[in-house]
């Protein structure tokens, strides 16, 4: 890559930055009620987090249709609270967003156990301004969440 295409993808990169940030502050607090612009995103972007790895923009859509159906199923309250969202090092990594979050809701069983795990979303963006990688890091395991399901049972 030539020193000029080097710069044109830097740029591309700085531009799409806020465009990436304001569409995720915006989006991300009503995941589970309503669906994501996909505009931001690369045709192959690659997606994992403690229970999930695959790629392309199709599977991508898949999950957050899936988050938003369980949680109106299985859920009478679910809340998707983003704390922040931010270049973590934009001198160094430009092409790094990452965003702090807590998932909290309360299930559909008679003893109404609560849901509550933080975590932290990092995307990269390509040299086309794209997000191509969302990697999910949870504050616990996903079996010490299902955990909390199950607390208030045997008082029922």
């Amino acid at each position: 890559m030539s020193e000029n295409q080097l710069s044109q993808a830097k740029n591309a990169v700085s531009a799409a930055i806020p465009k990436a940030i304001a569409t995720r502050q915006k989006e991300l607090p009503t995941l589970f009620e309503r669906d994501l612009s996909y505009d931001i995103y690369s045709q192959d972007i690659s997606f994992k987090d403690p229970v999930n790895t695959f790629k392309g923009k199709f599977n991508y859509r898949i999950v957050f249709w899936t988050l938003r159906f369980h949680g109106q199923l299985f859920f009478t309250e679910i809340y998707f609270d983003l704390h922040n969202i931010q270049q973590p090092a934009p001198e160094t990594q430009p092409e790094i967003i990452l965003a702090n979050w807590t998932v909290r809701g309360i299930l559909r069983l008679p003893w109404k156990p609560t849901l509550f795990f933080n975590g932290y979303s990092t995307y990269k963006l390509n040299q086309a301004g794209l997000i191509y990688e969302h990697i999910d890091t949870w504050d616990r395991s996903p079996q010490e969440i299902l955990k909390q399901f199950w607390r208030g049972a045997e008082s029922t």
